[in-house]
């Protein structure tokens, strides 16, 4: 499956974990979240720190939720997304997304080897906005940007 196809596969679920989301409502996880409601995902949110996000119940762990949800959204420093995925494996959890944003976001290269060597379909790197119509500026020029220049993603 090229990159655009996991990408455009990821958001057809519409029941998804969300890895790493704060509990500070001005960080920029929570706007994802937001959004992501308002768009009629059923974001679960998981974060070992809250026990609860937005007065929705919060995870300690994708293992926790049951049913499993079909997709991860993974925003964790990249040094915590190798146990992240390996939670997402137990839980049967069959899509992932690695978020980055700037910097290496949550993409960690031997987590990119677990996905591929245990059949999980992956995005890793990428931010959700560019690939979600009407996201708004700077999302909507971001995303035009990242795909005039990488070509897989158009």
């Amino acid at each position: 499956m090229s990159v655009r196809q996991e990408i455009e596969s990821f958001l057809q679920e519409k029941r998804i974990a969300m890895v790493g989301v704060s509990t500070d409502p001005r960080h920029f996880s929570r706007s994802l979240y937001r959004d992501l409601q308002a768009r009629d995902y059923d974001v679960i949110p998981v974060n070992p720190k809250a026990a609860e996000i937005a007065g929705h119940p919060c995870y300690k762990s994708v293992r926790d939720i049951a049913p499993a949800p079909a997709a991860a959204l993974i925003i964790t420093p990249a040094m915590q997304t190798d146990a992240v995925v390996r939670d997402c494996l137990l839980a049967g959890v069959k899509r992932v997304w690695m978020y980055r944003g700037a910097g290496t976001g949550a993409v960690s290269g031997t987590a990119i080897r677990f996905c591929h060597d245990n059949g999980i379909h992956l995005v890793a790197g990428e931010c959700p906005y560019m690939f979600l119509p009407d996201a708004g500026f700077p999302h909507n020029a971001h995303g035009w940007l990242r795909k005039a220049l990488h070509p897989e993603l158009r």
